[in-house]
């Protein structure tokens, strides 16, 4: 178990190069990572490696039928494992990078035990520096709370540590995050667009830049 602080004055987003070399290569080989965003730290993995999104899953004791969602560092990235129609292209213009989830449909690319099979993907771009500059170097990561499922969500780089211990390989201390809140999670499916989980980003500010 490493951890790695982000200090001014370091090359990348407060990392040395070394730093995020280490990061990078604990992700190419299958390894999770713990790594700060605006909203909670979140616990990432490579997406596209079946046995590394398992790992995800252990370390969280998170039942298998409950899909992760995705982080990537740009909305060009999302269109690569996702379908985003016009209300989703206004809502990451307007909120993203930011605390906004968009589930949306999946493209075949992505592993199916990422989304526990079902057809829909959780995409998300992190509002924080550390987070895009390893989403920047190593593309699309998982994006899940780094706390033990049904634990509260961590907001400082102790917390997740407290709860997950070993399991994760490389912590990355970013400092406290600065909003404190899960990500609004916002449904668009077929046209018809719901707020499922109310977070950040409140359901008014959502409704007032969707296609009437």
């Amino acid at each position: 178990m490493d951890i790695v602080k982000c200090k001014e004055g370091k090359d990348d987003a407060g990392m040395s190069k070394d730093d995020l070399e280490h990061i990078l290569s604990t992700l190419r080989f299958g390894l999770l990572v713990v790594y700060p965003t605006e909203t909670v730290y979140g616990l990432g993995a490579d997406p596209f490696d079946e046995t590394a999104v398992k790992r995800v899953f252990i370390a969280k004791r998170r039942p298998f039928d409950m899909p992760l969602s995705i982080a990537v560092n740009d909305i060009s990235v999302a269109d690569q494992i996702a379908e985003l129609d016009e209300n989703a292209y206004r809502l990451a213009k307007a909120f993203l990078p930011g605390p906004l989830t968009l589930l949306v449909k999946k493209r075949p690319i992505l592993p199916d035990i990422v989304t526990a099979s079902m057809p829909e993907v959780g995409i998300r771009i992190p509002d924080h520096p550390v987070a895009l500059r390893i989403l920047e170097e190593f593309g699309p990561i998982i994006s899940t709370s780094a706390n033990v499922h049904s634990h509260p969500n961590p907001v400082e780089v102790e917390a997740a540590i407290a709860d997950m211990g070993k399991s994760v390989a490389t912590y990355v201390d970013g400092g406290p995050c600065k909003v404190g809140t899960p990500s609004t999670i916002v449904q668009i499916v077929d046209g018809v667009v719901e707020v499922i989980r109310h977070g950040a980003i409140p359901k008014e500010k959502i409704e007032d830049v969707l296609v009437r």
